[in-house]
């Protein structure tokens, strides 16, 4: 299985949620660790010092992408300069993949400085991906990250302005080749779809749109509450939201049985 955590918002986050993931990972060990962006609040150093403990402590391999609250807000001149410096310097590059026995994970860059919450895609990353998707075992699922999500419902006003442009394009290439999942956060609720019903397409398997909760933070959108995703190895998604009379994760749905357009 790996573990899909999502909008963890240090700066804003909820210690108890912390530890029961921590706990949750020492009793489960997952294969790996996929955080879709929005690891800070407002991109402080201090914030992203607090992720990485938290992720290192967690003793797991991981993967991880910017969101578009882990670039300056305020900060003008180094928004527009050097928008991912603190990131860079606590985990490195902003796009990375992962491999483990039974998933291959690619991570992309939607965020842009030119841009409060929308995401982005550019050609030269698309071939990219398709060229990386292309090398790998079809035996492996294979997965996307990207912090805002490609499809989401008429109700939801502020995910349909933020979904990265170029979209339908990229699923288009990236369907050829075995393309499973795409991981997202940004909205601060579970749900999955299926792309090949969104957005009309015929392609020869469905092409699940995964979103996530916040898994730590205290800002929880439309009362939803925190959770986390899990995904195993022959493609179930499953939603473990937090009790905190417990003060522990809990499964509480196989979302593919809730997946929709």
């Amino acid at each position: 299985m790996i573990l899909h955590l999502s909008d963890l918002h240090f700066g804003t986050e909820k210690q108890e949620c912390v530890q029961a993931i921590q706990a949750f990972c020492r009793e489960h060990r997952p294969e790996a660790v996929v955080v879709s962006g929005d690891i800070t609040q407002r991109a402080r150093w201090y914030q992203f010092h607090a992720c990485k403990q938290f992720l290192d402590s967690l003793q797991l391999p991981y993967l991880i992408i910017p969101g578009n609250h882990d670039i300056p807000l305020y900060n003008v001149w180094k928004r527009i300069f050097h928008p991912f410096s603190y990131y860079q310097a606590h985990f490195g590059q902003t796009e990375n993949l992962l491999e483990t026995e039974h998933f291959y994970v690619i991570g992309i860059n939607t965020i842009r400085r030119r841009h409060h919450t929308r995401g982005a895609l550019s050609l030269e990353q698309i071939q990219k991906i398709d060229q990386k998707l292309q090398a790998v075992s079809s035996q492996k699922l294979k997965i996307i990250v990207a912090h805002q999500p490609f499809y989401v419902t008429h109700y939801d006003r502020r995910g349909i302005k933020d979904c990265p442009r170029l979209a339908k394009i990229a699923l288009e290439a990236w369907a050829k080749h075995g393309l499973y999942a795409l991981l997202h956060g940004h909205l601060h609720h579970a749900a999955v779809y299926d792309l090949n019903k969104a957005f009309g397409l015929e392609l020869a398997q469905p092409i699940y749109d995964v979103h996530a909760g916040t898994a730590t933070s205290y800002r929880l959108h439309q009362g939803q509450p925190n959770s986390f995703n899990v995904i195993h190895s022959n493609g179930t998604i499953e939603e473990y939201v937090f009790n905190s009379v417990k003060g522990c994760f809990e499964f509480k749905q196989d979302l593919m049985n809730k997946s929709s357009k």
